[in-house]
């Protein structure tokens, strides 16, 4: 193929058809390999012949669609960068200091997933395996072309990196662990998934307007036998737990409000709060009982089968909480991306100071993000309540981080204006799917908070250095 062409080249454009001959051979290459060791495999689990063929073909041409996809996109932003280095002859990108300052984001994170594969292989003897060192270098691989495809993605860029990442933990733990596709796992992965996605609603909110809300796992504890207290008291359980997620918007709303007068103090103003209100929680409902921080008491049974593994919804096995996430996912995403409270909310935070001089009340939207995380937390809590069967303060404290790092991880940066809640989602997936891999290998749960810790380090180094929202003009 020749670059001389015009119409050559508009047809590789639309086609998605590379320029280069060398680039479509390759290409080829790759998409028949791929191909061919899918339909080994299909035979060697003893498939039969009509599925594995038809998914041969379909991988072929998908593998052979999107690397060539990849390929053009690599080729117009070559050329673009060409176009820049002829126009500024002072530029030298041959240099090692230039290599690093154009890719440091890549090799921090390959750097960092080559420690985490070295900790899993000395931890854990069964991870020792030839698949999984294969695994580990696919992953290297296919972490290349998502940062580097990430790089001409002009919109969704974070999703387009959540989602390589997603699809290659799926097939790496399917392949690693067995059973980790059968249907119980996938629905309890989706059943941490709604609680954990019910949670980070209100840190998505926060987050978008450039704060932090560091009480949700204090609320979510306290609204976990804060409900049961109250349903022992024999009030309804329906209004028990409108009484709950009251309480629980009136704390956020108490939050809202005292960082907002005490501007850059919210990340201690609310993990100040959520210290006060677990401890108060755990006095009143301890009065009279010897058990502080637990409450015993009978859960609701339609409240059991909604949060239960073994829930149903319409006569179906499935548990009604993911049905829930699901519905509350469409509707924040679709309020934020069409409502005025959404355009809003990405005013604020993209540039206060424009906002305000246009309008825009600050303090309204700042409070109300702040409400509404106050009562997703204390639904949250509630929601464990059903899953659980009794009160526990601590059933909150493992949302101190992860509802950070889902956030974090779906790509919504933490300095405000820019990301959604659909990011949060895919950020949420990603933490569950993980977390159930490194169950399945048999890591400790303390090895776990260290690798989720580590995972955050590169997601902030891609999404976090725009200014301040204080300092934007």
């Amino acid at each position: 193929m020749t670059e001389d062409n015009p119409a050559v080249a508009a047809l590789s454009g639309v086609l998605m058809i590379p320029r280069t001959r060398f680039a479509v051979v390759l290409n080829l290459a790759i998409s028949v390999i791929i191909a061919l060791v899918g339909f080994g495999l299909g035979f060697w689990q003893g498939m039969q012949a009509l599925p594995v063929i038809l998914a041969t073909i379909l991988t072929f041409a998908v593998t052979f669609w999107v690397s060539n996809a990849v390929a053009v996109a690599l080729e117009s932003r070559s050329l673009l960068s060409q176009a820049r280095v002829e126009s500024s002859p002072t530029a030298a990108s041959g240099k090692p200091s230039a290599i690093w300052v154009a890719n440091r984001s890549l090799i921090l994170s390959m750097g960092l997933l080559l420690i985490l594969y070295l900790i899993v292989l000395a931890s854990v003897p069964s991870f020792r395996t030839v698949l999984n060192l294969i695994a580990f270098l696919l992953l290297e691989v296919i972490l290349v072309v998502a940062f580097k495809v990430s790089r001409v993605v002009t919109r969704g860029r974070s999703a387009f990196i959540g989602l390589v990442v997603l699809g290659v933990l799926v097939i790496i733990s399917s392949f690693s662990i067995p059973g980790f596709l059968s249907g119980a796992n996938i629905k309890a992965i989706l059943l941490f998934s709604a609680f954990l996605g019910v949670a980070s609603v209100g840190q998505t909110l926060v987050a978008l307007m450039g704060g932090l809300d560091l009480s949700i796992p204090f609320v979510i504890g306290a609204a976990n036998i804060g409900l049961l207290y109250l349903i022992g008291l024999k009030i309804p359980s329906w209004i028990a737990l409108g009484i709950v997620i009251l309480i629980g918007a009136l704390i956020g709303l108490i939050n809202g409000v005292l960082s907002f007068r005490l501007q850059g103090q919210a990340l201690i103003l609310t993990l100040g709060t959520g210290f006060a209100v677990g401890g108060l929680v755990q006095i009143l409902t301890s009065i009279g009982s010897s058990y502080s921080g637990n409450v015993y008491g009978q859960v609701p049974p339609w409240l059991s089968n909604f949060a239960a593994m073994n829930g149903t919804f319409l006569g179906l096995a499935i548990p009604p909480a993911i049905l829930f996430w699901i519905l509350v996912a469409v509707i924040v995403i679709v309020a934020l991306r069409k409502s005025i409270f959404g355009r809003h909310i990405y005013a604020l935070g993209g540039n206060r100071r424009a906002a305000v001089l246009i309008g825009i009340s600050e303090f309204k939207y700042w409070s109300l993000s702040y409400t509404l995380s106050g009562a997703f937390a204390a639904l949250t809590g509630s929601m464990l309540l059903g899953w659980s069967g009794g009160g526990f303060i601590g059933v909150g404290d493992p949302y101190l981080f992860t509802t950070l790092a889902a956030v974090v991880i779906g790509g919504t940066s933490l300095l405000g204006g820019n990301g959604g809640y659909g990011f949060t989602v895919i950020g949420v997936l990603v933490l569950q799917v993980l977390t159930a891999f490194l169950i399945g290998i048999g890591l400790k749960y303390e090895w776990q908070q260290f690798i989720f810790g580590l995972l955050i380090l590169p997601m902030v180094a891609l999404y976090g250095r725009s200014p301040h929202i204080r300092a934007q003009v």
